[in-house]
């Protein structure tokens, strides 16, 4: 080979991902959004189930929220919106082909979930040290299982978002195949949109 064809082959640039390559819509797996706006669904029955609910018992349900820690889900809302800052730092770093940046920030944002499930068992701990349960009042009951089906929903999460940590530290994405890392990110966003509703529906209005 003379040194023309040398230069000539160095001066092959590698093939780069298209902008639409890079950013689809929706971002992550189709059969997931399906999964996510089902998921939607459910809570928004459970949302419409409480506040009609609470339109005919507004005494007892101002009363009894009285007693939840505003507190602790004030911390709890910053978390989540914190994790799900992370997680979309997480996808920018893999479109622009980082893995290893891309690995910390999703660790990060599992972190944070971390945080809101202590925060959260916390909070449990304490009701259930009072003697509180689903047959206590009707205010009890929806708190209990609106919260703790949100909280299962976190755990689902983190799982996922474990996942693909695992396998991006692993090199199993890249800047032209990151469809798990936008689907993980999707699913997390959902379980954060649904806390910014349940927060001011159980805790905050009046």
């Amino acid at each position: 080979m003379n040194g023309s064809d040398s230069i000539a082959t160095r001066a092959i640039p590698e093939p780069v991902a298209t902008r639409d390559e890079v950013l689809r819509y929706p971002p992550g797996d189709l059969a997931l959004w399906i999964f996510i706006l089902a998921e939607l669904l459910v809570f928004g029955v459970f949302f419409a189930a409480y506040a009609f609910t609470r339109l005919n018992h507004v005494e007892l349900f101002n009363t009894y929220q009285a007693t939840l820690n505003r507190d602790a889900a004030l911390i709890n809302t910053l978390a989540l919106l914190t994790s799900s800052y992370f997680v979309m730092r997480g996808v920018v770093a893999i479109r622009e082909n980082d893995s290893r940046l891309c690995v910390r920030w999703l660790w990060a944002a599992i972190g944070m979930g971390a945080v809101f499930l202590v925060v959260k068992t916390v909070e449990y701990a304490h009701h259930f040290g009072e003697g509180i349960s689903l047959s206590t009042n009707t205010f009890y009951m929806f708190y209990l299982s609106l919260t703790f089906f949100h909280f299962m929903h976190v755990i689902l999460g983190m799982v996922i978002l474990v996942a693909v940590a695992l396998k991006a530290g692993r090199g199993g994405y890249s800047r032209t195949e990151h469809t798990g890392v936008e689907s993980g990110a999707s699913y997390w966003h959902m379980v954060d949109l649904v806390w910014l509703i349940l927060f001011p529906l159980v805790y905050v209005m009046r």
